[in-house]
């Protein structure tokens, strides 16, 4: 078994009325098995997972050729190359980063020893700040360097801005072919980043090669779509990360909620928000390599579930659903996730979870056996002869202890280590969990309108056509005031 939740501080036997009771449970639970359910009838149903965006939910099922593919072509690049430069934000930055930073060694980049002959990755195309990008590009050489852009439209600022700049770079520096150095994750379709690719590829078959987003899968669940060449790339094997990942899907299936672990999470969580205020969702994983995971949470949750309306249903004659906001029926909820790291935020934020507002849950991911470990030398002090990962399991279980003598709930994520399996098992869990607290709050768990405010605003300002007119006269008629005397 990869993983395990322990959510005994989550009840009111520990932390007192702040906790949940079985009186919760059972008012919840008629609800939930209907959310269940609807969650299976959709999943089950090929032509409807992808209509309404659950195809991640079978991206650990993709076929042994497809991946073969992958693994050649990751193997080719980081053979070829120095650096790989990957260009994408959200889930096409988030997703990569957690990984890198969970399954490949510390410092990766820094030494060659650690990365057994494999490149060296750097992320951009996830920000403007100019400093990042332009201090990576002035330091490696064009020539040894590829560059993989992750984007669905191909319009996205960020990543179309950051991929401008690597062009021309690597124009002036690699020479005539630089487009070999290229490849696209895009729409297999159209958007602006799919016409170019086919466009170039016409020219010469080897420069803008690409691969597909497939459909029905939202970045920020398609780490196990999008991230796969990165995985190659690294030497990860992607075989044993769709272990884990099927893994808890079965466990993740059972149709007994209470058993049945991510739905228990989302369910918990629900109640609490709901009957408690608990309104901040802390992740702390004790594992400077899960920070990153923590990080691709926070999106995963707040695109999910922070939603203004609920979500209103019909269905088409071919019984396929249709989902569209139900402006009559407003939610403007959802929890909030904040990424914290023990034991390093044991001296930041741990503070305010035990003594400030109790409208938080936290939880914690538990590391059972690091990769490598240090044992304190000497004889005379309280610290001697101790393991690091000795003292960093105590001082998650000492976390845990303070919260509930402060009556916090919290509850624990445990894996055996920190591998590819394990990893995939936990990208799923969480991502199961997100979809059901979805059904939960009848929100529309696989949409993101609320992001798409301010690439409008940009668009508008930088004069780009096709803008509707409604959205062009909504932010010609609300102008941002700003009052001098405000500006201190």
């Amino acid at each position: 078994m990869s993983l395990k939740f322990d959510f005994n501080n989550m009840f009111n036997s520990s932390v007192g009325e702040h906790g949940v009771s079985q009186e919760d449970i059972n008012e919840i639970l008629p609800d939930a098995q209907k959310a269940a359910g609807h969650l299976k009838k959709i999943i089950s149903n090929p032509k409807a997972r992808v209509k309404l965006n659950l195809e991640w939910a079978k991206l650990p099922e993709q076929d042994k050729d497809s991946i073969s593919r992958i693994q050649k072509l990751g193997r080719e690049i980081s053979g070829k190359y120095e650096n790989v430069v990957f260009l994408g934000i959200g889930g096409s930055y988030l997703g990569l980063k957690a990984a890198q930073d969970a399954l490949c060694l510390p410092y990766y980049n820094e030494f060659k020893t650690l990365r057994k002959k494999s490149p060296r990755v750097y992320f951009e195309g996830n920000n403007l700040d100019p400093d990042t990008l332009k201090t990576l590009l002035k330091n490696i050489n064009p020539r040894k360097t590829f560059v993989i852009v992750i984007s669905k439209s191909g319009e996205t600022t960020e990543t179309k801005a950051g991929l401008m700049i690597v062009e021309a770079w690597l124009k002036a520096g690699a020479g005539a072919r630089y487009g070999r150095q290229i490849l696209a994750i895009t729409d297999p379709e159209s958007g602006s980043l799919h016409k170019r690719a086919v466009a170039e590829q016409q020219k010469d078959s080897l420069s803008f090669r690409s691969l597909p987003l497939l459909k029905g899968v939202g970045g920020r669940f398609s780490e196990f779509n999008m991230g796969l060449l990165h995985l190659a790339i690294t030497g990860i094997d992607i075989s044993e990360l769709f272990g884990g990942a099927k893994e808890i899907s079965a466990r993740c299936s059972q149709e007994d909620i209470l058993k049945n672990p991510a739905y228990m999470y989302a369910l918990l969580h629900v109640i609490l928000y709901r009957k408690k205020a608990k309104s901040l969702a802390i992740l702390m994983p004790f594992s400077q390599g899960l920070k990153s995971t923590a990080d691709w949470y926070v999106q995963l949750l707040a695109e999910s579930i922070g939603k203004k309306y609920h979500r209103g249903i019909t269905v088409s004659a071919d019984g396929i659903e249709n989902w569209s906001n139900d402006r009559d029926s407003i939610f403007a909820k959802g929890r909030t996730p904040i990424s914290a790291a023990g034991t390093n935020d044991l001296h930041s934020i741990q503070q305010n979870n035990v003594e400030g507002e109790n409208n938080k849950v936290v939880t914690f991911i538990r590391v059972e056996k690091f990769k490598t470990d240090l044992k304190i030398p000497g004889k005379n002090d309280l610290l001697s002869g101790k393991s690091f990962s000795q003292l960093m399991q105590l001082a998650q279980e000492a976390t845990e202890w303070a919260l509930v003598r402060e009556s916090r709930p919290n509850c624990t994520i445990i894996i055996p280590e920190v591998n590819a399996f394990n990893w995939g098992a936990l990208l799923f869990f969480f991502e199961m969990a997100t979809a059901f607290e979805g059904e939960l709050q009848n929100v529309n768990a696989f949409d993101q309108p609320g992001v798409e405010g301010y690439k409008n605003y940009m668009y508008y300002k930088l004069g780009k056509p096709g803008i509707p007119q409604v959205i062009a006269e909504a932010i010609k008629n609300n102008p941002l005031v700003k009052n001098p005397k405000l500006i201190l």
